[in-house]
């Protein structure tokens, strides 16, 4: 019999997406399968910990979305392709899969399930929706920003831009990123992908109401968690969101924040084992 160390160790693979690109992960765990998929600025290594919390009961593919990490990339993006790469990733581990998403990348995991692929389960941490017209949002010009920063090459001034403007980090708390050389070079490292996350996630920051057409497809269980240290407008995104799903609904963890998943993934862990299970 396996221990359970042996059952974490993860086994290292690379999936080819529909567009010929090659997808790395990190296959962990025994059990139904779950596939992590990281927010901006994020890759695998931000969710390593709660991959091996999580394979404790699952098959744990914990992946670098493409142009991250070990992952290749294409010359045009579109989200599209990432739900692709879902799907190729689900296609991998016998082709049915929950998702587990944070952030921008929970808003990922819900496009894929609209669009059809074969989920059985959403756990959502955060969608970072607005959908109330005094909530903040980012700039509108936004997009158009970014991609300026980084056309300059200047991928520094564009994860700073992005955390300060969208994130609502403090200043001081970015410079105090920077004196970090690791973490800061890894930031700037994914910087050239910030644009995919707000292609991701669309008009859905605009501080109107979600479109329940566009979700229609997610039609499986969905939890939506959100931490009760984050400010109300998660909370709100997150009551929309469950009222125009059908099989859909909240929970609050107190004492957590928008961080959480990279923070305090021992918290964040059971509520997602426990939503997984059924």
């Amino acid at each position: 019999m396996s221990t359970a160390r042996e059952q974490s160790a993860g086994v290292e693979a690379r999936v080819v997406s529909a567009d010929g690109t090659e997808i790395a992960c990190e296959q962990s765990g025994r059990g139904p399968a779950v596939i992590l998929v990281a927010s901006a600025l994020a890759d695998r290594s931000d969710t390593t910990k709660l991959a091996a919390l999580l394979a404790r009961h699952f098959t744990v593919v914990n992946y670098d979305r493409r142009g991250r990490g070990a992952s290749g990339d294409a010359d045009a993006y579109a989200p599209d392709r990432e739900i692709e790469d879902i799907a190729a990733l689900v296609g991998h581990v016998g082709g049915a899969a929950s998702l587990f998403g944070s952030s921008s990348g929970a808003v990922l995991a819900l496009r894929a399930a609209a669009a059809g692929v074969n989920v059985e389960r959403l756990a959502l941490y955060e969608p970072p929706f607005v959908v109330a017209e005094g909530d903040d949002g980012p700039p509108e010009d936004l997009a158009r920003q970014i991609t300026g920063l980084l056309a300059e090459g200047r991928h520094s001034d564009a994860v700073k831009y992005f955390m300060t403007r969208v994130q609502g980090m403090p200043g001081i708390a970015v410079s105090f990123m920077k004196l970090m050389p690791k973490t800061w070079a890894n930031l700037t490292g994914l910087a050239g992908t910030l644009p995919y996350d707000i292609a991701v996630m669309g008009d859905t920051q605009q501080g109107r109401p979600l479109d329940a057409e566009e979700w229609k497809g997610v039609a499986v269980p969905t939890r939506v968690l959100t931490g009760g240290k984050s400010p109300a407008a998660f909370q709100r995104a997150a009551l929309a969101l469950t009222e125009i799903l059908p099989q859909a609904d909240h929970r609050t963890l107190p004492g957590l924040n928008h961080g959480a998943v990279v923070m305090a993934p021992r918290k964040i862990a059971p509520h997602i084992t426990e939503f997984m299970k059924g």
